[in-house]
């Protein structure tokens, strides 16, 4: 029977490697996602199928927004007229998640 080798084929466990568990991909900051989020306030200005909403902005732009998951998740109802906080992306100012009911 011819001798084992030494290193079994594993990769050296070295201090080089960001991901240490080495499952999935590396975390990223929260950091990052924050700055990319633009936070307005708008009112509700219709009720669309699907949990989709009309929402009009305070200077007067309408957006198709979105409820967030966690809303949903507790069963935040919404009606024309409620004032939401919402996050939009920098990229496409059309649309918009709602993540907060003001009233």
């Amino acid at each position: 029977m011819p001798p084992r080798p030494q290193n079994s084929g594993r990769k050296p466990s070295g201090g080089g490697s960001r991901n240490r568990n080495r499952y999935g991909p590396p975390k990223r900051s929260t950091k990052d996602e924050e700055e990319k989020a633009v936070e307005v306030d708008g009112e509700i200005s219709s009720v669309l199928a699907g949990t989709m909403f009309r929402v009009r902005l305070d200077s007067g732009h309408e957006v198709l927004a979105h409820i967030s998951g966690k809303m949903r998740k507790r069963f935040i109802r919404l009606v024309v007229g409620d004032k939401v906080k919402m996050e939009m992306s920098p990229y496409d100012l059309t649309k918009a998640r709602i993540v907060f009911r003001m009233s």
